[in-house]
């Protein structure tokens, strides 16, 4: 059903009771399959535990060893692939929604290569890391989407515009990388590379802490905005004349998913494909259309910390970084999108 808006254009009704149901469903069975992730990503390893020892460390009861193995060793590379993933997955779904294009992730319009690039030099010339790096990183997120933004803007900010300024401001920050990387020591050369090529293999118990909280608060911050973001993929001009300022509210939206990415781009570098994949496979998932952050970001966890797994063990004797295992399953996918679209 639907009803007719002030300017004669229709707008769709609340959702059925049915697809809220089916979100719900959804939702409820991709953390089923996260929970299963996170009981092997802390259970197995060179030091086995049982489902049991896993559970048992994570409310209090467990033994010495499996409290130390949980806590210290795999717990915040779980917890934060978990944070990075659901970071990513809100963020993309917000990006794409407000821009209303399918490639329109933060890693196609340059924010995930900005920050990025920041990142690296603050570690080559700064020597900066840890919690430090995370603040540095979420800065210079924030002021190379207001770049972007700026540089798109024209009465607006429109999804073509928005996509081809961010594939030059990527390929300006990919330049810069490039510079950084041969002006570094050896040593801060491998440190750069490890971290560019979006890897959970050392990382910070304080940037995990940061990342928690930042994460919890856009994410909240960002369902409260879910309503807003529905009614603007339906256009600016249905927006307007529902009372709702569209610029505004593409603002803090966007602004929203640049600092969920910053703090993912923070923790585990640039992981690549996440944000662009999360939320068309949640779309799919719940069906209707709907604008599903919370399976988004489900998903967005799934992905990242089923790929951190994957790389960990797929391969005898290597370990490959998260970035890499998602970036050969999400180039494909983006050409794929390239190929049918017009």
């Amino acid at each position: 059903m639907t009803r007719p808006t002030p300017r004669g254009t229709t707008l769709p009704s609340r959702p059925h009771v049915g697809v809220v149901r089916r979100e719900l469903g959804v939702l409820a069975a991709l953390v089923g399959v996260l929970v299963v992730l996170v009981l092997v990503g802390l259970g197995v390893g060179d030091i086995p535990l049982s489902p049991l020892q896993v559970a048992g460390a994570l409310v209090g009861h467990g033994d010495t060893v499996s409290d130390f193995v949980v806590a210290q060793l795999r717990g915040p590379r779980v917890l934060a692939a978990v944070l990075v993933g659901a970071s990513l997955g809100v963020a993309g779904a917000i990006v794409q929604s407000v821009v209303r294009n399918p490639i329109a992730s933060p890693d196609v319009i340059g924010v995930t290569s900005g920050a990025s690039a920041v990142g690296l030099a603050a570690i080559v010339l700064l020597g900066v890391s840890g919690v430090a790096l995370f603040g540095v990183v979420l800065v210079g997120g924030v002021v190379v989407a207001v770049l972007i933004a700026a540089l798109a803007w024209r009465r607006g900010i429109t999804g073509n515009r928005v996509v081809l300024v961010g594939i030059g401001v990527s390929a300006m920050a990919l330049s810069a990388v490039g510079w950084l990387l041969t002006s570094g020591s050896v040593q801060q050369a491998g440190t750069a590379l490890l971290w560019l090529s979006g890897s959970l293999n050392a990382v910070d118990r304080g940037v995990v802490g940061a990342l928690l909280v930042g994460t919890v608060v856009l994410v909240v911050a960002a369902l409260l905005q879910g309503p807003r973001l529905t009614v603007l993929t339906l256009g600016d001009e249905v927006a307007a004349s529902l009372g709702l300022r569209p610029d505004r509210a593409k603002v803090l939206l966007l602004l929203t998913a640049v600092l969920l990415t910053a703090g993912a781009v923070a923790t585990a570098g640039p992981v690549a494909f996440v944000a662009l994949t999360a939320a068309p496979t949640a779309r799919r998932l719940v069906g209707g259309g709907r604008v599903a952050l919370g399976p988004a970001a489900a998903v967005g966890a799934v992905v990242t910390l089923g790929a951190d797994l994957v790389g960990q063990f797929a391969l005898p004797g290597v370990t490959l970084p998260v970035g890499v295992v998602t970036g050969a399953v999400g180039a494909p996918y983006l050409l794929w999108l390239l190929a049918r679209g017009r």
